[in-house]
């Protein structure tokens, strides 16, 4: 017999919405785009033909619709893994676990889930307004070691060799890494540059951003800079990408980050024209994934 899922921890809303996303079954395609920031959610769905749900509770801002024929949902996350972490759970019992039994299905639905976003440069050769796909996502924020995770010969000798560079200056932090869906970084990476995204828990220290409160790591872009295994280095900053790889790798979901460069961390610049980068990202993800 299946074993049930109790009340306390899979939450089902009244109306037969999941806890914090408030979106029925019926309401989630089977290709996500996650965005950051709510207001970027409309951004995404204006280009859709025809939208049949919009959903809004707390940050989280859900719209569903087609494009092309195909159906698809953007998902306004908020920033952050922690954000994340409730966002990939519960899309996934959207669509795996049979709520009126509160079991997981027999058989279990992949879905594409595209992270649309902003970042940072930490490389002097990529520069602000480029786009750029996450081959590797590699974590400072701690989420997946609350799960238990795995990583492939080649991304354990990668993020042995990272967690070595960095042991010196950040000794109490252990980082993860996970990868993007080979099916999806195909699709993309015949359009932009490939990259591995170094995922913070905050935007001003954990970045190496400093205002009135100290650094506790002061060369904290110069470390990361400098770090080189093979022909792997870190190229950009942001907040939700491992996240997103470790979750979905997890879940058997295939799983993409975007990301619009706004800044270079190393020339110190950032884009004269955020909203057109993002714009232009937005319009060429929708018309690779509806091609």
């Amino acid at each position: 017999m299946k074993e049930r899922i109790a009340e306390s921890e899979l939450v089902i809303n009244p109306d037969g919405g999941i806890y914090h996303l408030h979106l029925k079954p019926h309401e989630i395609a089977d290709t996500v785009i996650t965005v950051g920031d709510p207001d970027r959610v409309a951004a995404v769905s204006k280009h859709f033909d025809s939208i049949q749900h919009k959903v809004q509770h707390r940050e989280f801002i859900t719209h569903t619709g087609y494009l092309n024929n195909k159906r698809i949902s953007v998902i306004g996350t908020g920033i952050g893994t922690d954000n994340i972490d409730i966002v990939l759970n519960e899309i996934d019992a959207l669509v795996n676990i049979d709520f009126a039994t509160r079991t997981v299905k027999d058989s279990l639905t992949q879905l594409d889930i595209i992270r649309v976003g902003t970042s940072g440069s930490v490389n002097e050769e990529i520069n602000v307004d480029t786009i750029l796909v996450s081959e590797n996502g590699i974590g400072m924020d701690g989420l997946m070691s609350f799960y238990t995770f795995e990583n492939t010969i080649q991304e354990t000798v990668y993020i042995e060799a990272f967690a070595s560079h960095i042991k010196t200056h950040f000794s109490n932090i252990k980082p993860y890494i996970a990868s993007a869906s080979e099916s999806l970084l195909h699709k993309f990476e015949s359009h932009y540059p490939k990259g591995t995204t170094l995922t913070a828990c905050g935007f001003y220290a954990p970045q190496g951003r400093q205002l009135r409160l100290q650094r506790e790591f002061p060369n904290f872009i110069e470390v990361i800079n400098s770090f080189r295994h093979k022909h792997f280095r870190i190229t950009n900053l942001e907040m939700e990408t491992s996240a997103i790889y470790g979750m979905g790798k997890l879940m058997g979901h295939n799983c993409l980050s975007v990301n619009a460069i706004l800044a270079n961390r190393i020339h110190h610049q950032f884009s004269s024209n955020p909203n057109k980068i993002v714009g232009k990202m937005i319009e060429e993800v929708l018309e690779i994934i509806t091609s």
